[in-house]
């Protein structure tokens, strides 16, 4: 570990600011009245528009001028830095103190609050942004600091006077100088575990390595903890064996779950999409009732998530019916079902999934949400997990929810990997074949204005088109919607 840093800071810097953990936490200590720079590759919204609007001017670019010309009392190091980054080569040789991104969120902000950490591979950011929202409607004043920008606190961060600090904790690895999980350096108080499959080909070797990393989290957790666990997943189970603390288990509509004593204390059913929302039964089993929830969020995994959220506020004292009633001020994430615009009858929708679970579960949520409509879907590869050929079936699969897919086409860029598998990239035209033999409009595109010309051209209204991926995707949705206005000022 490098030399302690002031216990006040005035002036940190970031290298590679631009992830979401790394800007948020520069967000926030900004806002603290700290000097803050940074430096990045080319940066891409939402992440470089919050930074901009914070005030916190990014440098293009890394050299070691950005660490050394005015020396920080910080320098936090972000994952996506490699070894022989200047920057992190000049602080690291200059003696100024530096952290990784996950160490320095647990001592500056952390460490003396109730830490509530949202883990799992998929439905982290809207479930850690969901406790926040409820705990502050509720009158509990809580930090946070999520993946994502919050429409409920209109940024990816908050700092409050409450105790509880809710973060999403990744199983990613944490630095160059450090390759364990993120999650392992928040020491979570309650720890809310969503699901466990595989992902992160770069770093992990296949499903056994990633749960191995879940179960050193859960074997981490201190005696007087709480697991709040969605047990209806098999990995999920496997990885509870270790646990030394209490285990406070949810499900929805998961086959056997009631049969397991004690398993699924908290239970969700009878998913009915509404015009006001998603409505399922809830059952408290541990307090033998039952109760009606009424959800913005749409789709089974959005219900299993909310059931998760409403299980852990239980535990930190939060009335059932006060949660039940929060939830429906939620607002949600961007690029988490957002909808960008509607224009010639078609409404455009922006979302972050791009593993095969959160496609399938995307694609499902729309259709309860615009009930009648066709759902156009465009996915665009661009992981390191997603680009390789290991879940082409799977994406099929996922895609076939659909009533049209356009998949952009994989590139050719090597992909990275530190795991020393070599691995077959995914054919997106495979995928189109598959899915055209399953009955499905499905077609890969190697350019974006021709997916844009293929979905006007191919429009009916009503359609919802709905655009996933976990990054800029050439702009899509904005030229999709521009096309569609002017396409329907031709028509009309």
């Amino acid at each position: 570990m490098s030399a302690a840093f002031p216990e006040r800071l005035k002036h940190v810097h970031f290298i590679a600011i631009g992830g979401t953990g790394m800007g948020s936490l520069a967000g926030l200590l900004k806002a603290r009245g700290i000097r803050i720079t940074g430096s990045d590759k080319k940066l891409y919204p939402p992440m470089s528009t919050a930074l901009s609007d914070w005030g916190i001017a990014v440098v293009e670019g890394f050299a070691p001028s950005n660490v050394l010309d005015e020396e920080p009392d910080l320098v936090v190091v972000g994952n996506a830095v490699r070894a022989d980054n200047p920057e992190a080569v000049a602080a690291i040789d200059s003696g100024v103190p530096y952290r990784s991104f996950s160490d320095a969120l647990y001592e500056i902000a952390i460490s003396k609050r109730h830490c509530v950490t949202v883990s799992g591979t998929h439905g982290k950011t809207t479930t850690t942004n969901l406790m926040a929202q409820i705990l502050l409607a509720t009158g509990r004043d809580p930090s946070l600091l999520v993946g994502g920008i919050s429409l409920d606190f209109e940024g990816s961060f908050r700092e409050g006077e409450g105790e509880h600090f809710v973060v999403e904790g990744d199983e990613y690895d944490t630095a160059f100088f450090d390759k364990t999980p993120k999650f392992l350096h928040y020491h979570p108080d309650t720890l809310i575990l969503t699901s466990v499959e595989f992902d992160h080909a770069d770093i992990y070797r296949d499903l056994d390595h990633v749960k191995s990393a879940f179960r050193e989290l859960v074997g981490s957790m201190k005696s007087t903890g709480r697991i709040v666990a969605a047990v209806g997943h098999d990995g999920v189970r496997d990885v509870l064996a270790d646990a030394s603390c209490e285990v406070d288990g949810y499900a929805i509509q998961c086959d056997g779950c009631l049969e397991r004593p004690g398993l699924a204390n908290w239970w969700g059913y009878d998913l009915r999409p509404e015009p006001d929302g998603l409505r399922f039964t809830l059952e408290d089993r541990k307090a033998g009732r039952s109760v009606e929830v009424v959800s913005p969020l749409f789709g089974a995994h959005n219900a299993e998530n909310v059931v998760g959220v409403l299980a852990a506020l239980d535990s930190l004292g939060v009335p059932l019916d006060d949660s039940i009633e929060a939830l429906r001020q939620h607002l949600g994430v961007k690029r988490r079902q957002e909808v960008r615009g509607v224009a010639a009858g078609v409404t455009v929708i922006d979302d972050f999934a791009h593993h095969p679970t959160a496609v399938a579960g995307t694609i499902e949520a729309i259709s309860q949400r615009h009930r009648g409509s066709r759902v156009v879907a465009l996915l665009e590869p661009r992981t390191n997990t997603s680009r390789r050929a290991l879940f082409q079936d799977d994406y099929v699969e996922a895609l076939s929810r659909a009533g049209r897919v356009a998949i952009a086409e994989v590139g050719d860029e090597p992909i990275y990997s530190n795991t020393g598998e070599v691995t077959e990239c995914l054919s997106s035209a495979a995928v189109a074949e598959a899915l055209r033999g399953r009955g499905v409009d499905a077609q890969a595109f190697s350019e974006t204005q021709s997916i844009v010309d293929w979905v006007v051209d191919g429009r009916r209204a009503g359609d919802v088109v709905l655009v996933m991926s976990n990054g800029a995707f050439d702009g899509i949705w904005e030229k999709l919607l521009a096309a569609l206005e002017a396409a329907n000022a031709t028509s009309g």
